[in-house]
């Protein structure tokens, strides 16, 4: 850490300060890719990018990965002008999802294991007073909870 780190130091100090470093970042794509020809092209129209490192392609799940120094905005862009439809991965990982199966959430064009990413607030149903009651009357901590069986 100690000579880069310097360099990167001495660097900031006497390079121009208005001038913006970009980050480091992740950005996934859903891009729809039919064949080998347009798994080529989007690959070499996002490596051609400036700050890209890396470019991985997942075609089964239409899932396109950019690491690099990029922006998702031009990355997405740069998607976009190879014909092909392209968005922000829209998924996510089926067990950082409270109710999965709600109308909002489940979508059958997932790939297996993701859900739809959507906004905690919609997602999501209240629970009420008398929903709560049901709740702790059939709860397995209490024995004598369920008189029924």
């Amino acid at each position: 850490m100690g000579v880069g780190y310097t360099l990167d130091y001495l660097s900031g100090l006497l390079g121009n300060g208005h001038k913006k470093r970009r980050q480091m970042q992740t950005v996934e794509l859903k891009v729809r890719m039919d064949c080998e020809g347009c798994e080529l092209k989007v690959k070499n129209a996002l490596s051609s990018m400036r700050g890209v490192k890396s470019v991985e392609i997942n075609r089964k799940e239409q899932k396109v990965t950019v690491s690099g120094y990029v922006e998702a905005n031009k990355v997405l862009k740069r998607a976009q002008s190879t014909g092909n439809k392209s968005e922000v991965w829209p998924y996510i990982p089926y067990n950082l999802v409270m109710n999965p199966y709600t109308a909002q959430v489940y979508d059958k064009k997932a790939p297996p294991g993701y859900v739809r990413k959507v906004d905690n607030t919609t997602a999501t149903t209240t629970m009420n007073y008398q929903d709560d009651h049901y709740i702790a009357m059939f709860s397995d901590d209490n024995p004598n909870s369920c008189s029924i069986m």
